[in-house]
């Protein structure tokens, strides 16, 4: 099975991405919304509860495990590696390596939550495969909230948005990369805002993109997930809320499980 997890509903974009590209194999999903959002908090706290995320997923078969969250990813993706034995993805790399394919993409933008922004793991991984790009980050910590409590399309987002992107417009960003998985949900109007002209680089669809590419290169681990199609979500708090927008998001969503970690 392929483990999934994140803070809260974002990383369900990730398990939205993986449905479509990996449509017959199984996935387990964490999401510790009892805790979210992780962009608040300090790195230390974030590897604890990434540690545990994984541990919960592993323990009930997961034999991939996919970090669909980018605070965890910038903070904790080296500490779980040395934890784990088994094949860990991130968020960033995927969205980082297609970011710098774009080849009118000379000025690049991150919005992501202040954790990620301000580790600067986005700005050091495209400037080691691209020297000659320019790398502007945005740290958007209303986004991740606004989100959680569905406000997709009301105004106060949408001047939310406008003001976040107001520095990145100025800088003519040609790409721009959506650095937490809770975004791609606000991509329609991030685009209107940006505007039609600068390349949105969605991180959920870049690393369903990326497993499916290991998969296809490993067969062997691919006959293993399983290929029932499976989906089975366990969350650290089930509110009305986020079955809601969990069924907004994926369609169909089987029974929430309750756990405590």
């Amino acid at each position: 099975m392929i483990g999934v997890f994140d803070s809260g509903i974002g990383g369900l974009t990730v398990v939205r991405a993986l449905r479509q590209d990996l449509p017959r194999h199984n996935i387990l999903y964490f999401g510790d919304t009892a805790r979210t959002p992780y962009g608040t908090k300090s790195p230390g706290t974030v590897i604890q509860y990434a540690i545990q995320d994984a541990e919960f997923l592993i323990q009930r078969g997961a034999q991939i495990l996919v970090v669909g969250c980018n605070t965890a990813s910038s903070v904790a993706t080296d500490r779980l590696r040395e934890r784990f034995d088994v094949p860990i993805f991130e968020v960033i790399s995927p969205a980082v390596r297609m970011a710098v394919s774009e080849p009118k993409g000379k000025r690049v933008g991150i919005i992501g939550t202040r954790a990620t922004v301000n580790s600067g793991v986005y700005e050091q991984k495209i400037r080691a495969l691209r020297p000659d790009m320019k790398v502007y980050g945005a740290a958007c910590p209303l986004l991740v909230p606004l989100v959680e409590e569905g406000w997709l399309k009301k105004g106060e987002t949408r001047r939310i948005v406008k003001k976040y992107l107001h520095p990145l417009k100025l800088k003519q960003i040609n790409v721009l990369i959506l650095g937490c998985t809770h975004y791609p949900l606000l991509k329609e109007m991030i685009q209107a805002k940006i505007g039609k002209r600068v390349k949105i680089i969605d991180s959920s669809e870049a690393l369903s993109r990326s497993v499916k590419d290991f998969l296809h290169d490993n067969p062997h681990m691919a006959s293993n997930l399983g290929t029932e199609g499976t989906c089975k979500f366990f969350v650290s708090d089930v509110t009305d809320h986020f079955e809601k927008l969990a069924r907004k998001i994926l369609k169909s969503v089987g029974k929430l499980e309750h756990i405590k970690l």
